[in-house]
């Protein structure tokens, strides 16, 4: 059965601080940017990629299923064994959910060059398949969202703690200013 959505989930984090993640989804192999979400990791502290995986896929599928939403029919993890593991724990362990999850892997040129399935099965991409073609393009589509969200965050922050420096502005006026002069 062909995958109708597939979502995908990166982590991205300066040794620990700025930690944000992003969920891209691909609908009928086109990306379906409406559906994107960025989030900011509440409970993690340091540079923790498995426990941040853990609470993102959790703070997901958890609101999905609690709204009777649409689950995806297929879940990639940009990364290895070890984040595939995390997202595993969570939809299948936890949430008891039916939902096939895969890892993205690249290679030392960082091209995507491997699919790891759940029972440890390494699987290579042939290059120039359109197979292959559609999971680069998932995999780079979630680092860029992930990456490009992290360095907005992070930006914003350091403005934020700048103007808390200017007599009379707290971080609710920083923030407010921020927001509204971007």
């Amino acid at each position: 059965e062909l995958p109708m959505t597939i979502e995908c989930f990166d982590n991205s984090n300066i040794s620990g601080t700025s930690a944000v993640a992003s969920c891209i989804v691909f609908k009928k192999g086109k990306p379906s940017k409406k559906d994107y979400r960025h989030f900011n990791i509440k409970t993690v502290e340091g540079p923790d990629d498995y426990a941040s995986m853990r609470e993102v896929v959790g703070r997901r599928y958890r609101r999905i299923v609690e709204e009777g939403g649409e689950l995806p029919s297929v879940i990639f993890a940009d990364g290895g064994k070890g984040q595939m593991d995390a997202i595993i724990g969570v939809v299948k362990g936890e949430l008891g959910l039916d939902i096939p999850v895969l890892g993205l892997v690249k290679n030392s040129r960082h091209k995507t060059s491997e699919v790891i399935t759940e029972n440890g099965n390494v699987i290579g991409l042939k290059q120039g398949t359109m197979l292959f073609r559609l999971l680069s393009q998932i995999q780079d589509e979630v680092h860029r969202f992930s990456i490009e969200y992290q360095r907005r965050t992070r930006k914003n922050k350091s403005y934020a703690v700048t103007l808390t420096k200017v007599p009379g502005i707290g971080p609710k006026k920083a923030e407010n200013l921020m927001r509204k002069f971007k």
